[in-house]
Order: structure tokens, then sequence, then C-alpha cells
């Protein structure tokens, strides 16, 4: 009887996603743009259940791009309150993703 290794059970609970369910959309912040000016770096908000890999193919893929590295940040929500009421935004995923020099991701 063999076992099924650690590898094999993650992959198989973690639901295939299509590139534009991964990607949510892009974060144009000061910050961003002046990070993608000077490094070719972008970032994006991404689905929490996506990878480093899923997301070097969806950005691969949506933008016809290079992707040289990925960083992945897992956010917290902040916390709000509405009256009486105390409540959080919901956590999020966000990914850096540096691209080639030769290339380039024009968001305007």
């Amino acid at each position: 009887m063999a076992t099924e290794t650690e590898a094999e059970s993650v992959a198989a609970e973690t639901p295939l996603l299509a590139p534009h369910q991964i990607i949510v959309r892009p974060l144009v912040t000061e910050k961003g743009v002046h990070r993608s000016n000077r490094y070719n770096a972008y970032a994006f908000e991404v689905n929490t259940q996506a990878t480093k890999s899923d997301v070097r193919k969806a950005i691969e893929h949506l933008f016809n791009v290079k992707v040289v590295k990925v960083h992945v940040q897992n956010r917290r929500g902040k916390p709000r309150r509405s009256r009486f009421h105390l409540g959080r935004t919901k956590d999020w995923k966000k990914a850096i993703v540096t691209l080639d020099p030769e290339h380039r991701i024009e968001f305007f």
C-alpha cells in the first residue's frame, strides 16, 4: 500500500485556477510606480490560494512577458468599525513580480 507524499496531498487540496482568476487586480500606487520604473517590478493583488508558480504562469500568460522572480506577502485585514459593530476587512495576498529587463507592462 503506497502512502501519499506531502506534495501530492497539497496538490490535491489546491484547486486549479485560471490565469484571470489568479490575478485579482494590479496595485497602482506611488510606491509601486517607483518600483516599476526603477526595478521593473509590479505589484498585484492575487487569489489567496495561488502559489508563486501560479502567479508566475498567470503573469506570463496574461501579459506575454518573462518573469524573473516572484515575492508573495500574506496581508492581514484592517480592523473596521461601524457604530457598535467591530469587524475586519478580509485578508489578502500581494505578489510583487520582477520582470526580465527587456519586458515591461503598461497599465496606462
